[in-house]
């Protein structure tokens, strides 16, 4: 098995651990809102609207990536894993209630699989230096 493949093979993995992480903190936030503590301009729609705009931005950074498309693929996966990442800025907001351990749990299992991303983003680029390798054909 070639490196290229298994790098993107790596990169698959940590891209579903952060749909599946960031699917499943965002529709509990939705449903659970009121219990998660948050600026008031958050809003169940809002929310839903955040990860279903960026699912797609997601994938199409791993499949840019996949295609040798480096650089657009980073920044395309960089703004993805903002959605991950940015979680745990629940707790920069007073808390109305005490959180579950559920709504815990699934804050830093998001911002785990956003950080992820990012080290792997890290490596690729500043490490691996997959960007100057000549983009795979078609």
């Amino acid at each position: 098995m070639n490196r290229s493949f298994q790098h993107q093979q790596t990169l698959l993995a940590i891209v579903i651990f952060n749909l599946v992480s960031t699917w499943l903190h965002y529709s509990d936030n939705a449903i659970f809102l009121n219990q998660y503590p948050g600026p008031e301009w958050f809003t169940s729609i809002g929310v839903w609207a955040t990860v279903i705009v960026m699912t797609p931005i997601g994938l199409c950074g791993y499949w840019l990536y996949s295609k040798g498309s480096f650089l657009i693929s980073y920044l395309f996966l960089g703004a993805y894993s903002i959605t991950s990442v940015s979680s745990p800025g629940h707790y920069l907001y007073p808390m109305i209630m005490p959180m579950s351990l559920k709504m815990h749990g699934l804050i830093w299992l998001d911002a785990l699989s956003g950080l992820s991303l990012i080290v792997f983003l890290l490596w690729s680029s500043a490490i691996a230096q997959e960007w100057r390798r000549n983009k795979v054909k078609n």
